[in-house]
């Protein structure tokens, strides 16, 4: 177990950090490291049935995520378009895998429609990590994108329960059939039921009453189990798949004000895993099953990335989605994964599919997987040609952004920290009604602004995905109040990142770090507490003693700029 986790995290890292270097993708390296670590090669000592274990676990916690920054509104707004969608594209590559299953493996009837349906499954973990290194997860590209994934992801729910009537024959009847879909079609029902009903007042309620804690270890921990123990319920009592369960879960705490933390929490043991996922896709090839059926194996990654690829993007067209989404969805889900092997690995077990197909599904999905990322970059190169060609065309409504819980703001400004000098800064803003959103880790100071009207965000403001939700590409100015200098410096970075002109204010706790704000940062207005107190003192003393208020002022700002030696 040891040797298998310290070789899965170091590999990944070399393979991974050698693909980067020569302008690859991250995921290319890691599908490396599961090929040299394969219990098919001399000297491996990777346990497979673990790494696949972790690969669950890493997808489910990587929808988990994708869950948090998605709200039901989101989904049921591209609904009409990725439900008949689904459906027809994965009859379409149901049906171009099911003949490559009859011509060149000589699969009968039956077995080439498993076959088929193993060839047309996207997988979720690939698309949407490849659209968000892109960054096309959080808009349009990626809501569509992902209301198509979740009605793939249904259809494997249903696909499960027909394989073993289509490994008994058609002499197994329709009865049992019908009777196995109606099982799960009511089992679905009532976990997401459950999910509506109970889990999405208990859930957030839990996780508010932890943050009340004040404890991050904690926190972490209850979104963790949050996350795994509704997949949990979700693939043990509902049947549903162990990933889609992650997802319902995440859907559910996004709608809370704990979301953006949540998604915070549960960021690095993503990216670990989802890795460890990749990993696991390179563990499963074996080059002796692929050289038995070099042809199929072949035949198979074309039609996925064609005929996935291909009928998303003239159902996207056909829909009148804009042809830049439609092309960038089509190309995130020209590609298979997890679900696949799922499915293929049920056949085989059911003695509906032969073990030679192993090869063909596994070369298809390390393929496509590998081609997904060039796919991505064509799809933007080809795009605004294909905008010109459809110029004329009236184009679909575009699906409607994630409501907030407070009118849309501009030229606001955001304060970081809500104790003793935030409160008093919120206090000024607010006195003449000026726009603002308060970022503050205390649940407790949180939730009393929140009482009060005031904007106010939960969360660590140096993680990006907390920063995202006070918008900080439309405010006027940062005033971080502060207590530690590091902390400052991390937010500071990340506003500038998404607002290079935003005007700031910073609170500064020594002269060092004074100097290095004002002249590295290049901040607006730099903040010393023990200075400012010292001005203060003197401009009342120089008043005292007669000097206009004016020329104190004067002095004061001349004294501000000098060092404090100087003073």
């Amino acid at each position: 177990m040891l040797a298998t986790i310290v070789a899965c995290i170091l590999l990944a890292f070399i393979f991974g950090t050698g693909a980067r270097m020569l302008r690859l993708p991250a995921l290319i390296g890691y599908i490396a490291a599961g090929v040299l670590i394969a219990p098919y090669l001399p000297g491996a000592v990777a346990e497979r049935g673990m790494v696949t274990a972790m690969a669950e676990v890493g997808v489910a916690l990587l929808l988990f995520s994708i869950g948090l920054h998605f709200r039901p509104a989101d989904l049921l707004a591209v609904w009409r378009v990725a439900v008949p969608g689904a459906v027809v594209q994965i009859g379409i590559a149901l049906g171009a895998g099911a003949l490559v299953g009859i011509g060149l493996l000589g699969l009968p009837a039956a077995p080439s429609l498993a076959f088929g349906l193993a060839l047309a499954i996207s997988s979720t973990a690939v698309a949407t990590k490849s659209l968000e290194e892109r960054g096309k997860l959080g808009g349009p590209v990626g809501r569509l994108a992902l209301g198509w994934l979740v009605m793939q992801d249904l259809v494997v729910v249903f696909a499960l329960v027909l394989l073993p009537a289509l490994a008994g024959g058609a002499g197994a009847g329709a009865g049992p059939m019908l009777l196995g879909l109606g099982k799960a079609a009511l089992s679905l029902a009532a976990f997401v039921l459950l999910m509506a009903l109970v889990g999405r007042r208990v859930l957030p309620w839990a996780l508010q009453w932890v943050a009340r804690t004040g404890s991050r270890e904690l926190f972490t921990l209850a979104v963790l189990a949050a996350a795994l123990g509704v997949a949990v319920l979700a693939s043990s009592l509902f049947g549903v798949s162990f990933a889609l369960g992650a997802f319902f879960a995440g859907v559910l705490l996004g709608e809370s004000d704990v979301g953006h933390q949540a998604a915070a929490e549960a960021t690095p043991l993503t990216r670990i895993f989802s890795a460890i996922f990749f990993v696991s896709v390179g563990l499963l090839l074996d080059l002796t099953q692929v050289a038995d059926q070099p042809l199929a194996a072949l035949a198979a990654t074309v039609s996925v990335i064609l005929t996935i690829g291909g009928s998303v993007l003239a159902l996207l067209l056909a829909f009148r989605v804009p042809p830049r989404i439609a092309l960038l969805v089509a190309a995130g889900l020209a590609q298979i994964g997890e679900f696949s092997f799922l499915l293929t690995e049920v056949s085989i077990g059911q003695g509906l599919l032969p073990d030679t197909v192993r090869g063909p599904v596994l070369m298809a999905a390390i393929g496509s997987i590998i081609a997904t990322p060039l796919l991505l970059k064509a799809a933007e190169a080809l795009a605004p040609g294909l905008e010109r060609r459809l110029a004329g065309r009236k184009p679909a409504t575009a699906p409607r952004p994630p409501p907030i819980p407070w009118p849309v703001l501009t030229d606001h400004a955001i304060v970081v920290g809500a104790g003793r000098v935030g409160s008093t800064i919120i206090g000024a803003l607010r006195r003449h009604h000026l726009p603002l959103i308060v970022m503050e880790e205390d649940r407790a100071a949180v939730e009393r602004l929140a009482a009060e009207g005031v904007p106010a965000i939960w969360g660590d403001a140096t993680r990006p995905e907390v920063m995202e939700a006070a918008h900080p590409e439309r405010a006027r100015i940062l005033v971080l109040a502060l207590p530690g200098a590091l902390e400052a410096r991390e937010v500071l970075r990340l506003v500038r990142q998404a607002n290079p002109n935003i005007q700031t204010v910073v609170r500064s706790h020594s002269e060092t770090e004074t100097i290095w704000l004002e002249a590295e940062a290049g901040v607006g207005l730099v903040m010393m507490g023990e200075r400012e107190i010292a001005l203060g003192m003197a401009d009342f003393a120089m008043q005292r003693l007669g000097l206009a208020a004016s020329t104190a002022q004067a002095t004061v700002d001349v004294l501000r700029r000098r060092p404090a030696e100087g003073v």
